[in-house]
């Protein structure tokens, strides 16, 4: 060993690993890199001096100084142990999902017309499972792909139709790209092939362009969602925020460096399978993972029981939501006679179509006012009087007769960012000059609203609010048929979580 005189070091730390970087480098130093299994005592007394007390790992002693970056981790021999175990796992518990090739099928015979159809199926669900469970995703799948069994198919569809299927899945958002990419691919004569291509088309982001790429055309390109953030994470006991920009671009690298060049699809499916099954957010079942004895995270919990699988990755603490609120009136419009029953064929409802971007664009909805905070009924009345008079010209005193106004109730819709209150209140009107005057003042105005009849509304792709609204005039019709002449009813109120 020779004696070098060292330069000055900048420290940075990542994860449980320091990074020491020269200022200058021209002067060589000696690198020492720790091994895999080090002794892990020290760190565990490192870790107990953070003044965060957070449970971090330090395996750097103070005469120890090391260069290494993050996605120089896996050595060759722990990358081929990782993908052959993994695999050899995945082909023998991977779930059978509507969206997989069969065991059956020899991706090598697929004709381009086959790889293009999979591909399809591929992004609809890839989008689909943004945020929803795999349970919910299968019946949405299934019955979108018998709608629009190809892109083609889907290419010819109104945004109308696509909210339809998709009503319930929330982040309406998503179904409106995946028309306009459908579009946008069909005009261009023929489905991308690579990940630089996939990501020009309307929402396909790197993740959903990853997935597509390797499994349906076997591009050898990484995939890196929740699951995969949690998996590498644990295997390297990465301890930086998950959510910060450097340490995204690492684990991407690091997965990269993972993908197996021969099955890129199959890999980048195994390890978010592992993710999804086994290496769970808060009970994993490291006895049963393939890849438990090159995790580095159960290593260190094996021989230290205050520091859990489950520590990683690490927590975020969460943005707290906006508190918002607005009024919503459901407005029954009757025919020539009758009262207000659920029996009644003839009545319609008023609908208004929100604007073509932000939060729920382009989707139907009851007339609704945005509070600038909680109000009293006078005041939320005052709102949708002022609203329904201005946008449809609906006045007490000129266009209607009021048959019933009521104070329904209030709930809680959430959001990912937005804890909204609604309060909803139902307005059945009787017009005076008839339907056909509303009709007529709506073709000379370009707002856009309608009228449909009760049975039209399932049909409409409606969010899971404006339904929770409704069936809260239903039932609210329903006990006063049943109970006119008894107690007075207690104001509902309830609490929703449905996007």
């Amino acid at each position: 060993m020779c004696s070098l005189v060292k330069p000055r070091l900048r420290v940075r730390v990542f994860g449980r690993f320091e990074f020491s970087k020269p200022k200058v480098t021209p002067t060589p130093i000696i690198l020492t890199r720790i091994p895999h299994f080090a002794p892990i005592s020290a760190a565990m007394e490192d870790s107990r001096k953070l003044k965060n007390k957070k449970r971090n790992v330090q395996l750097i002693s103070k005469e120890q100084e090391i260069v290494v970056d993050i996605e120089d981790i896996f050595i060759d021999k722990e990358t081929q142990k990782i993908r052959e175990s993994l695999l050899e796992w995945y082909d023998q518990n991977q779930r059978q999902l509507p969206w997989r090739r069969q065991k059956t099928t020899n991706p090598s015979q697929e004709s381009e017309e086959e790889k293009e159809k999979r591909a399809y199926g591929i992004w609809v669900s890839e989008v689909m499972l943004q945020q929803t469970r795999v349970q919910t995703v299968i019946d949405y799948y299934n019955r979108w792909m018998l709608k629009w069994p190809t892109i083609h198919h889907l290419a010819q569809a109104s945004l109308e139709e696509v909210n339809e299927i998709w009503a319930g899945l929330g982040y309406y958002r998503r179904a409106r790209f995946l028309l306009e990419g459908a579009k946008m691919i069909v005009a261009g004569g023929g489905f991308p092939n690579t990940v630089s291509s996939l990501r020009k088309v309307p929402g396909i982001g790197d993740y959903t362009a990853g997935a597509i790429a390797s499994i349906a055309f076997k591009e050898v390109v990484p995939v890196v969602d929740g699951n995969v953030v949690r998996v590498l994470t644990r295997l390297r006991a990465i301890s930086a925020n998950p959510k910060d920009s450097m340490t995204v671009k690492k684990l991407w690298k690091l997965a990269a460096q993972l993908v197996d060049p021969c099955r890129p699809g199959d890999f980048n499916q195994s390890l978010m399978e592992l993710g999804a099954t086994v290496c769970a957010p808060s009970n994993p079942s490291c006895s049963s993972c393939p890849v438990s004895s090159q995790c580095r995270v159960l290593s260190i919990s094996n021989q230290d029981k205050s520091i859990l699988v489950t520590d990683y990755p690490t927590k975020v603490v969460k943005v707290k939501p906006k508190h918002e609120f607005s009024a919503v009136c459901v407005v029954e419009i009757l025919g020539s006679c009758g009262p207000v029953d659920n029996q009644k064929t003839d009545s319609k409802f008023l609908l208004v179509k929100r604007p073509d971007d932000g939060l729920l664009a382009g989707l139907w909805e009851f007339p609704t006012c945005r509070l600038d905070k909680e109000a009293d009924l006078i005041t939320r009345r005052n709102e949708i009087d002022h609203f329904m008079k201005k946008s449809f010209r609906l006045d007490p005193e000129k266009t209607y007769s009021m048959v019933l106004r009521e104070d329904i109730g209030e709930f809680v819709h959430i959001f990912t960012h937005i804890r909204l209150k609604v309060y909803v209140d139902l307005l059945v009107i009787r017009l005076k000059g008839g339907m056909s005057q509303l009709f007529r003042k709506q073709e000379k105005e370009a707002t856009n609203w309608k009228c449909v009849e009760k049975k039209a509304l399932p049909n409409l792709g409606l969010t899971s609010g404006v339904r929770k609204v409704y069936t809260m005039v239903e039932k609210f019709k329903q006990q006063k048929l049943s109970t006119d002449s008894g107690p007075p009813r207690k104001r509902m109120s309830s609490r929703t979580r449905n996007h």
